[in-house]
């Protein structure tokens, strides 16, 4: 029961379903309950009041109290989407040549772990790639 994972809220809602966990106030839902966007029985999380895809259809919409936030909290990925991820990156780092793949690792070592390894992949990529249409640009004002 304490492991239970909080997600779809808002930050608030999300400190009072931790402290309803933590001082075993918590009651789980037997059956399904009614969604209020789209009245179907879809929520499987007690005191939610808006199903997981009605709240992330509608922009991050708290699923306990239904206000619209910007800092919902997001759903822990699975086991299954971390490895296919893990998967992915190290074939993209696979198919970069030795320099940017050494300069990838080098700066993922150096971030210890304050910046997820794809992010430091996709901001040097992109780092290179307006290098790259930079060194373009003054190559063809050269040549006019």
């Amino acid at each position: 029961m304490n492991d239970l994972d909080v997600s779809r809220v808002c930050p608030r809602c999300k400190d009072v379903i931790e402290w309803k966990i933590k001082y075993k106030k918590y009651k789980p839902l037997t059956v399904p309950k009614k969604c209020t966007k789209c009245d179907q029985k879809t929520i499987l999380h007690a005191y939610h009041i808006i199903c997981d895809e009605c709240s992330s259809e509608n922009n991050g919409l708290c699923a306990k109290c239904g206000k619209n936030g910007e800092d919902i909290v997001p759903p822990k990925p699975t086991e299954l989407e971390l490895i296919r991820e893990k998967n992915e990156f190290e074939r993209e780092l696979k198919l970069l040549p030795e320099r940017k793949r050494r300069t990838v690792l080098r700066h993922i070592k150096k971030s210890d772990g304050e910046e997820s390894p794809r992010t430091i992949l996709n901001r040097l990529l992109a780092n290179s790639r307006k290098n790259i249409s930079e060194i373009g640009r003054a190559s063809c004002r050269e040549r006019v």
